[in-house]
């Protein structure tokens, strides 16, 4: 337990909940919701208990209970709504919000547990969409501000991943491909963001089409050789934070020159990085997608 993270900021809540430090201080206030505590040099925090208790109030509040009704629930009485409510309706918020306090707490259990949960009513298709997806952004942005740690972000992404692989390796096992065209999936150097590629090598064999994946951070100049094995190639790959904003023309270019022009291979991208292209001079055979869905639909 001594890695728990059991002392937030009430921006950390703000962060974490999606509840405003002002509106958060407001029910202290008038409701007596939270008392906070103190360090011993007198700075405001609040515990465990204070943040479980704000992502339960958040989530009643967002399912139309108001904070007057909410102020007068026993404490355990909470909790319970949440869950009664959770199971008859809205399962996505409530298992956003048991997911990220498993990564606060490095709790597998919790992890394992809500997963195993949410595939009584989703596929894992249905769970990556709705699901990992949203939580996936909401954890950048907890990043970014410094709410959690890099230890907190890979300990979710590697749970998630080892769910990609586990059903991956089950279609693959069952897998026909009945097209001529292969898909080869990679990252490019320095690229390590791999969760979005794997979900679409899971998306592409389960589209019976057949897939090469090399993962992360993969040299331009190694993929050549697979050109002299498969004559209808897609190279597809996910643009995070490489190549950099200043180098992604030239990339495109180069890869255009030493692979694309030699044969009849085409290349698929997406990712955040895309929007630092010009798209009025993207060369020939190199296709441009906004989303995982978008990729997806187009194998159909």
């Amino acid at each position: 337990m001594n890695n728990m993270k059991n002392k937030f900021s009430i921006k950390d809540l703000e962060n974490l909940t999606g509840i405003k430090a002002h509106t958060i201080r407001i029910w202290e206030k008038r409701y007596s919701l939270l008392s906070p505590k103190r360090t011993d040099s007198n700075i405001r925090y609040y515990d465990l208990a204070s943040f479980q208790k704000m992502l339960n109030v958040s989530y009643l509040n967002n399912n139309g209970y108001k904070i007057s009704k909410i102020a007068t629930l026993k404490p355990k009485e909470i909790p319970a709504l949440v869950r009664e409510i959770a199971s008859q309706t809205n399962l996505e918020s409530h298992a956003i919000n048991s997911f990220k306090l498993s990564m606060l707490n490095f709790d597998q259990a919790l992890f394992y547990n809500t997963y195993e949960s949410l595939l009584k009513d989703k596929s894992f298709v249905n769970i990556f969409y709705d699901i990992f997806i949203p939580l996936l952004t909401e954890i950048g942005l907890l990043w970014q501000t410094n709410t959690i740690t890099p230890a907190h972000e890979h300990f979710l992404t590697t749970l998630i991943r080892q769910k990609i692989l586990i059903n991956t390796e089950f279609i693959q096992s069952e897998a026909k491909p009945n097209s001529k065209k292969t898909f080869v999936l990679f990252l490019p150097d320095n690229e390590i963001h791999e969760l979005g590629i794997m979900f679409l090598n899971y998306q592409i064999v389960s589209h019976n089409f057949h897939c090469i994946f090399l993962g992360q951070s993969v040299p331009m100049e190694s993929l050549a050789d697979i050109l002299n094995y498969y004559d209808d190639i897609i190279f597809l790959s996910y643009f995070t934070i490489k190549p950099l904003k200043e180098e992604i023309d030239d990339y495109l270019s180069d890869f255009s020159e030493s692979l694309l022009k030699k044969s009849d291979a085409e290349f698929w991208i997406l990712g955040q990085m895309l929007n630092s292209i010009d798209m009025d001079n993207i060369p020939p055979k190199i296709k441009c997608f906004k989303s995982i869905q978008e990729v997806t639909d187009n194998l159909i």
